[in-house]
């Protein structure tokens, strides 16, 4: 089970996070008041997803014994209203029969199948 924190203090907008064991730091771009220092919060969802389609892509390939090289997974967020994420996939090594099945599985990520479908989120004070 995934568990992480987010501490933000009077850097403005600087967040410290802790995820996984790993420690990273998320801010605003200078233009809305940030520092630019870190991925805003859209660049880290969007590196989420970007992550878990690479990750799940090469489990794929490599359970099936393809002989996938790389594979670029290029996002990028749309709209303010509707939002919407374009998803392109660049796979070397594999012909075009394997390509269209990984680009099946990569809509049924996990990642991607939580962005789809929503998720409930319970908030409390400590």
């Amino acid at each position: 089970m995934a568990q992480g924190t987010a501490r933000i203090g009077n850097d403005r907008y600087r967040t410290e996070i802790e995820v996984g064991g790993h420690a990273i730091v998320a801010d605003e771009p200078a233009a809305l008041g940030g520092q630019g220092v870190g991925p805003a919060p859209y660049d880290l969802l969007l590196a989420s997803l970007g992550a878990c389609t690479a990750i799940t892509l090469r489990m794929y390939a490599d359970r099936k014994g393809w002989p996938m090289a790389s594979v670029e997974v290029a996002l990028r967020l749309h709209g303010k209203d509707e939002r919407r994420i374009d998803r392109v996939l660049t796979i070397a090594g594999l012909d075009d029969e394997q390509m269209a099945r990984m680009a099946d599985i990569a809509e049924r990520t996990p990642v991607t199948l939580t962005l789809k479908n929503g998720l409930p989120i319970d908030t409390r004070l400590a």
